[in-house]
């Protein structure tokens, strides 16, 4: 959070030398205004963390400061709605990589039940495609660790047959388009054997995997299938953002009694997050079914998950520059969906927006806002917005991919035109 501060006052300062507004410095007066803008970092995390009442007595305090110190009031805003932002979203002050937290949450879940394995396609030798098995070979052994033949019908079945047993098989996916291959084995065996032996037997599996659109890989390895697997009774689908949700959701999954489809996100891998020190705990479990609120908000709600929650809380910061407050809600959980938060949400601020890089017709938007419609119509005050990636396969090329997948900029529109639409 510090970093993106800082990063935050380097870049207003420079583009204010930019548009010519801050006369030329001396080096003194440069390293001055250094010194302050380090001086302001640790006063800005102070009030940050400071209760509701002290807070604007303090921001009272460093707006004059930020002005002293070559900034203006605006820049000082835009600055603390930043810093606001990132701390907000977990108590601690340390960060993960959701990489990290996938594969810490298979270890520890691994350590704490013998019965947990894991399987695929390079997940023992080559430690996972994307590392999330990293280190699991040479700590659990290849009777814990299964490196598969590229035949997903085949590992899928095994794995379901495994979890009939009672075992509770962790199978990973290169990609869930490969999923395809082993759709009859999810379908029809896992989802489908409780209800149809009357609840005698339990098949505890996780599918796990990336997701969606990556980077220039096609639409044979694009695709997202969040809406075809939560269409499916006897399924449960999570799609974590951070790394809390990654870790805490994961844990929740291995533990389930039932099937788990685990949507991750390639693109989201690498990123950092802030994490709590309850979310580094081993016994740290998020509940299956919860959506949670990143971002309170009064005019709009926005529901979206994966990468596009990141992109919906880009889009509430420019919202609230043009003084619309918007309400972002993270799904976490598609299947069983928080029907729940989500018309509370739109309850509040009588709009809604919802988000998803999938195809739009039959999507998970579109359950939300028939959902909505069903439960809140008499709420509304403007028509429900749905975006969602085109209605074609993905392109190759990346000035056409971009144009078929959700951008900021759709969602701070639609925002506007629910918003306006009213007034």
């Amino acid at each position: 959070s510090y970093k993106l501060l800082v990063g935050c006052v380097v870049v207003v300062t420079r583009r204010r030398k930019k548009k010519k507004t801050v006369p030329f410095r001396s080096s003194f007066e440069s390293s001055l205004l250094l010194f302050r803008i380090r001086r302001l970092r640790s006063l800005f995390a102070g009030a940050v963390d400071r209760t509701s009442s002290d807070r604007e007595k303090m921001w009272g305090i460093l707006r004059q400061r930020a002005v002293d110190g070559g900034l203006s009031a605006s820049s000082l805003r835009r600055t603390r709605s930043a810093l606001v932002s990132a701390r907000s979203y977990a108590a601690g002050s340390k960060e993960m990589t959701v990489r990290d937290a996938l594969n810490s949450a298979i270890d520890e879940e691994m350590s704490a039940d013998a019965k947990v394995f894991v399987m695929g396609e390079e997940v023992g030798q080559y430690q996972g495609a994307y590392k999330i098995t990293k280190g699991l070979l040479e700590k659990y052994g290849p009777e814990r660790v299964y490196d598969t033949p590229i035949t997903e019908a085949g590992f899928t079945g095994i794995g379901v047959g495994a979890a009939y047993a009672g075992l509770k098989p962790v199978v990973e996916f290169m990609t869930f388009n490969f999923s395809m291959q082993a759709i009859d084995h999810i379908i029809n065996s896992a989802a489908k054997s409780n209800y149809m032996s009357a609840g005698q037997i339990n098949v505890p599996i996780v599918f796990r995997g990336p997701n969606g659109a990556a980077a220039g890989v096609g639409a044979q390895h694009s695709q997202c299938y969040a809406a075809w697997y939560a269409s499916v009774p006897g399924l449960k689908v999570l799609a974590p953002y951070s790394a809390e949700d990654a870790r805490g959701l994961l844990k929740a999954a291995i533990r389930d009694p039932d099937p788990v489809v685990f949507l991750e996100n390639e693109l989201l891998y690498g990123e950092s997050f802030p994490i709590s020190e309850e979310a580094l705990d081993s016994s740290f479990c998020l509940p299956i079914g919860k959506a949670k609120i990143e971002r309170e908000g009064k005019d709009v709600t926005i529901v979206t998950f994966s990468k596009m929650v990141g992109f919906a809380l880009k889009a509430a910061e420019k919202l609230a520059e043009e003084g619309i407050s918007a309400e972002v809600i993270n799904l976490r959980s598609i299947r069983p969906l928080d029907r729940a938060t989500i018309n509370a949400s739109v309850r509040k601020t009588s709009r809604l927006v919802t988000v998803e890089e999938g195809f739009p017709q039959h999507g998970v938007c579109a359950e939300i806002c028939a959902s909505v419609v069903e439960e809140s119509f008499s709420y509304l005050d403007a028509p429900v917005e749905r975006i969602a990636g085109a209605d074609v396969p993905m392109p190759y090329a990346a000035n056409l991919e971009r144009l078929a997948l959700p951008q900021v900029e759709d969602i701070v529109r639609a925002a506007k035109r629910a918003c306006y639409r009213s007034k």
